[in-house]
């Protein structure tokens, strides 16, 4: 292969990233994700439900229990979408505290504001719409970060992390809850055959949208691995880097510290 066609193919890999199982430019990503969450904003947390049989609400809870969030403290939750982590931080936060809801999309920030007031819940909660990739706030501003299966969908992850680690404080935390890989090979089929026979069916009977489901299940499978994803944390400046697996490894909460 000549230099200049080697070159060639370098830029193309530098330039496109994965949508799903597709190829796609890395400028264009962005605006993909955002069309499947505005698409399916309205039955999010309906099809959370179902599709992961209520077990998504336990998942957070883990969570929040491993969070160690206390009152007073600055908590951001990155991605947060309809705002279920939100809601709990703020009532664990308190009056001094602060918990900011960022999410890139701003269906999903709308439905998760309209909720939360439904509920109540307004005197420590902000809303911001921001890319995980260059975070809109001042260095060492947080307590605790979370980011609530919105990892995968981040175009550079990398970026991603480095940007979060800078807005934590030291002696700060990261929460990462993504879905994973999971630990045994007879739960990996099973699991690979719910995710694309009968998830995008489900998204397509509820959410009127089986298009956008059949995303979100290629997704979790490019998504990095339990000890990939530990190691890009550490390349990031994570200390303690671990990870705790869930369901079989259907899911894994990923923690680390700045110091």
């Amino acid at each position: 292969m000549s230099s200049s066609n080697s070159d060639h193919q370098q830029h193309k890999q530098d330039s496109t990233t994965h949508f799903g199982y597709k190829t796609v430019e890395k400028n264009d990503k962005a605006s993909m994700v955002a069309g499947v969450f505005h698409s399916v904003a309205k039955q999010y947390d309906v099809m959370n439900d179902l599709m992961s049989f209520g077990v998504h609400r336990l998942w957070k809870r883990f969570t929040i229990d491993a969070s160690g969030v206390r009152p007073g403290n600055k908590v951001l939750d990155l991605a947060g979408g309809t705002g279920d982590l939100t809601a709990k931080f703020s009532q664990l936060v308190g009056k001094e505290g602060k918990v900011i809801l960022a999410d890139i999309n701003s269906s999903m920030l709308n439905v998760g504001r309209d909720k939360l007031r439904d509920r109540g819940l307004v005197q420590n909660i902000e809303y911001v719409q921001a890319n995980a990739e260059a975070l809109p706030f001042e260095e060492n501003t947080f307590d605790v970060v979370t980011i609530a299966f919105g990892l995968r969908n981040v175009t550079d992850k990398d970026k991603a992390l480095r940007s979060i680690y800078s807005v934590l404080k030291p002696g700060g935390r990261l929460l990462v809850l993504e879905f994973s890989k999971p630990e045994h090979e007879l739960l990996n089929k099973a699991y690979d055959f719910y995710s694309f026979n009968i998830l995008p069916k489900m998204g397509e009977l509820v959410a009127k949208d089986g298009d956008s489901y059949q995303y979100l299940a290629e997704s979790i499978r490019m998504h990095p691995d339990q000890e990939t994803l530990k190691g890009m944390m550490e390349n990031a400046g994570f200390e303690q880097a671990g990870y705790k697996n869930l369901t079989g490894g259907i899911v894994a909460l990923h923690k680390g510290y700045k110091f």
